[in-house]
């Protein structure tokens, strides 16, 4: 099954590098363009991937499909649009594999970057083949923290955490894609990254990554991840309980 993911996904992968920065200059009209390739993968991945294994599905373009079976396959076409739309190579096609509401594998691809990474429920996250694990930093202050505004219709409660969070921590930057932001934590590139209001397409492959490479995910309360939108919270454990403690106060 990894292996017909990765290829549908390639094909898929093709169509974006494709259009990849052909819109750059039409800003007013990238967001119109760019939906019209998120259906077009989306209606791809579910196309093929329901041929052979017809499963659920819950995707950002079709919402959820009930085939009545205890397995998901939880989709992001294109994670990271507005990157897209602009020429940023930060972005990603991403596919998870849920068992009931507990991811069991997850597949997060870059075609740009040409970066895949893949993780299985007790076997481990890797990046391009190779195994990967979460970083053992676990001052505050040396931690490279990772955020988004996630599905937050404003950016007033964004902007309080991180004025609180930034002063603490090595220093915060934004991607424009949760799914390789969940990547960079389990890579090590990062200790930490939270978003707010985030849909489960976004994230779901993420999760797995996270804690198959010796992280921790929960939501804002501290509770494990479930497959709805939520305050999102993923790192490398060691700083988990100090940057959660941080994002609670005084933003409620």
């Amino acid at each position: 099954m990894k292996g017909f993911v990765y290829q549908v996904v390639k094909e898929a992968s093709r169509l974006l590098i494709k259009n990849f920065g052909r819109y750059k200059e039409k800003r007013g009209l990238a967001k119109e363009v760019v939906t019209k390739i998120d259906k077009a993968i989306n209606e791809l991945l579910v196309e093929k991937l329901k041929n052979k294994y017809p499963f659920n599905f819950l995707s950002e373009e079709l919402g959820f499909i009930n085939n009545k079976s205890e397995f998901t396959w939880v989709i992001d076409p294109l994670d990271g649009t507005a990157n897209f739309a602009v020429g940023n190579p930060f972005f990603s096609i991403s596919i998870a594999l849920l068992h009931e509401q507990k991811p069991i594998f997850g597949l997060i691809y870059a075609p740009i970057l040409k970066e895949l990474y893949l993780a299985e429920e007790g076997k481990g996250s890797y990046l391009n083949g190779r195994p990967i694990e979460v970083s053992k930093i676990s001052s505050l202050r040396k931690s490279y923290i990772l955020y988004c505004e996630g599905g937050s219709k404003t950016n007033a409660r964004i902007a309080k955490i991180n004025f609180l969070v930034h002063p603490k921590v090595k220093d915060i930057r934004k991607l424009g894609s949760a799914a390789l932001e969940c990547a960079w934590v389990a890579s090590g590139r990062a200790e930490g990254y939270y978003t707010l209001k985030i849909s489960p397409w976004d994230v779901a492959a993420g999760v797995l990554l996270v804690e198959e490479a010796g992280g921790k995910v929960t939501d804002f309360k501290g509770k494990t991840w479930k497959p709805k939108k939520c305050n999102f919270i993923a790192t490398n454990e060691r700083i988990h309980k100090r940057l959660l403690s941080l994002i609670n106060k005084n933003t409620t």
